[in-house]
C-alpha cells in the first residue's frame, strides 16, 4: 500500500486489527496442530480425529444466525473483543487441565466446541467491519493481506507446533495460544470502528429469530448473489472432498518426507497468491476474477489426478491453493460492497453457515466413493483400467485421481455454467453498491490519537 493511504486512520486501524487476529489465528494454528497429534498418540482412534474436526466447525454452524444478529445489533469491536476474551479462557481452560495431567478427549471437544462459537461470530464482525475502515477500491487488496496472515499461519504453526511440543510439551503451545488472544484483544483496546449508517429496514428492531433469518431473507431476495452462493457451495465441496482424499492417495506412491514437501506447496501457492491479491488488489471486475481463477481452479483439480507423481500433484496444490485468495478475494468484495454495511453481520453469516454445510457432506461421501466405486474402477483389471487407466495409471491411489479428475471437469462445467447467467455475470452492474466512501469523512481513530474539535 502506498504511504498517503497507510497514513489513513482507517487503514491503520484496519492493519492494527489484522495484526491481532494473526496472532491469534497463528495461536490457534499451534493448538490445533498439537492437540490432534495428542489424541492419535493418547487414543490412536482416526475416528477421535474425525471427530475433533467436527467440534471444530459444527457449533459455529449451529449458532451463525444468531451471531449474525449479534454483529449487527451490538458494536462490531466489542463483538471481536467478547469472542477473543471467551476464546482466550476456554484456551486457558485446556492448558491448566493438561498442566494438571488431567485432560480428556472430551474436555478437548468441549473447549474447541466454545472456541468454535466464538469464532463464527469473530468472522463476521471482522468482515463487516473492512468497508467501514477500508475504501471500497482498496478492499481487494485488504483481502489479500487478509488471507495473507491466514497463508503464513497454515505454513508455519504446523512446523512450529511440532517443535515446541516435542521441547517443551503440549502445555505450553496451549498457553502460547492462550497469550495469542491477550495480544489481539490488546490491538483491540487501542482503536476504534466506525458504526455502520443504517438502513431503514434495519431500524426496526423484531425479534431475535426473525432477525436471525434475515441474512437468509436478504440472500434469497438477491438473485445475482444467490447464484454466486451456490457456485461458491460448488467449488467449497470439490475442496472439502479433496481434502479428504489427498493424503490417502499421495500414502500410495509418496514417503512421509515426500509428503510433507507436497503440502508446503499448497501453502507455498496460498501465500504467494495471497502477496499478489494484497499487492495488486484483483480485476476492477471482480466476477470475471473469481470466473477465471474458478476455471484455473479445475484445471489444477486435473493437474493433481493425472498421475502418481510428486512434481504433478505438488503442482496441482500449489496451483489450486494459488488461485484461493482471487476467488475468495473477489467474491468478498462483491459481497461487501453490494450489502448495506448494517445487515453484513447476518448475510455474512447467513452465506458462510451455507458454504459450511457443504464440507460435512464432501467429507462423508468422499471415502464411500473412493473405496466402492472409483477405486475398484480403477484397480487392475477394473473396468477403466484398459481405457483411462491408459492414461493415468491403474492400481491403488488411482481411483482417487480419477476422482480429482472429475471434480475438476465438475467444477470447470459449474464455472462456465454460473458465468453463462446473466445474473451473476451482471451482478456487479445490476445490484448498486450499497457501501460509498462517504462513511470515512468521519473517519476512525487509533485511541491515542486526539479528534480535532470543529
Amino acid at each position: 500500500m502506498s504511504n498517503n493511504l497507510l497514513k489513513m486512520p482507517g487503514i491503520r486501524t484496519f492493519l492494527t486489527v489484522v495484526l491481532g487476529q494473526f496472532v491469534s489465528t497463528f495461536g490457534t494454528g499451534l493448538t490445533n496442530f498439537g492437540l490432534g497429534i495428542w489424541i492419535l498418540k493418547d487414543t490412536g482412534s482416526v475416528t477421535h480425529f474425525a471427530i475433533l474436526n467436527l467440534v471444530v466447525t459444527l457449533p459455529g454452524i449451529v449458532i451463525a444466525p444468531v451471531a449474525g444478529v449479534i454483529v449487527d445489533r451490538w458494536d462490531r469491536r466489542r463483538v471481536m473483543l467478547l469472542s477473543d476474551c471467551g476464546s482466550a479462557l476456554s484456551i486457558l481452560s485446556l492448558a491448566l487441565l493438561i498442566h494438571s495431567g488431567y485432560l480428556q478427549f472430551w474436555h478437548v471437544c468441549v473447549a474447541l466446541g466454545i472456541n468454535s462459537v466464538f469464532a463464527m461470530m469473530r468472522a463476521p464482525a471482522f468482515s463487516a467491519s473492512i468497508p467501514l475502515l477500508v475504501p471500497k477500491q482498496h478492499l481487494g487488496r485488504a483481502s489479500g493481506i487478509t488471507q495473507m496472515g491466514q497463508a503464513a499461519s497454515g505454513i508455519l504453526a504446523p512446523m512450529i507446533a511440532g517443535l515446541i511440543v516435542q521441547a517443551v510439551g503440549l502445555d505450553k503451545v496451549v498457553l502460547i495460544d492462550f497469550v495469542s488472544y491477550v495480544f489481539a484483544v490488546s490491538m483491540l483496546l487501542t482503536v476504534s470502528i466506525p458504526k455502520p449508517p443504517q438502513t431503514t429496514d434495519a431500524k426496526v428492531r423484531k425479534s431475535l429469530w426473525r432477525e436471525a433469518g434475515y441474512g437468509l431473507s436478504y440472500i434469497k431476495s438477491q438473485p445475482g448473489l444467490r447464484g454466486l452462493l451456490i457456485y461458491f457451495a460448488a467449488i467449497f465441496f470439490s475442496v472439502s472432498i479433496a481434502n479428504v482424499l489427498m493424503a490417502p492417495m499421495m500414502l500410495k506412491f509418496a514417503s512421509v518426507a515426500v509428503i510433507g514437501f507436497i503440502v508446503s506447496c499448497a501453502g507455498a501457492g496460498l501465500l504467494t497468491g495471497s502477496v499478489v491479491m494484497s499487492t495488486w488488489g484483483g480485476p476492477q471486475r471482480r466476477i470475471n476474477g473469481i470466473f477465471g481463477f474458478g476455471l484455473l481452479q479445475a484445471v489444477a483439480f486435473i493437474v493433481m489426478g493425472l498421475r502418481p507423481n510428486p512434481v504433478f500433484v505438488g503442482a496441482g496444490l500449489f496451483l489450486q491453493s494459488f488461485t484461493l485468495p482471487f476467488i475468495q478475494g473477489c467474491n468478498r468484495v462483491i459481497w461487501q460492497t453490494k450489502t448495506p454495511p448494517d445487515v453484513q453481520g447476518r448475510v455474512f453469516a447467513a452465506s458462510t453457515m451455507i458454504i459450511q454445510l457443504v464440507a460435512p457432506v464432501g467429507y462423508v461421501i468422499a471415502g464411500p466413493l473412493a473405496d466402492r466405486v472409483f477405486e475398484p474402477l480403477m484397480a487392475a483389471g477394473g473396468t477403466l483400467s484398459g481405457s483411462i487407466g491408459q492414461f493415468i495409471g491403474v492400481g491403488p491411489g488411482r481411483g482417487i485421481g480419477l476422482m480429482l479428475i472429475v471434480m475438476g471437469f465438475i467444477n470447470a462445467a459449474s464455472t462456465i455454467s454460473a458465468f453463462m447467467r446473466p445474473r451473476i455475470r451482471y451482478i456487479q452492474d445490476e445490484i448498486p453498491d450499497a457501501i460509498d466512501d462517504h462513511i470515512f469523512e468521519k473517519k476512525p481513530l487509533i485511541r491515542d490519537e486526539t479528534p480535532v474539535k470543529a
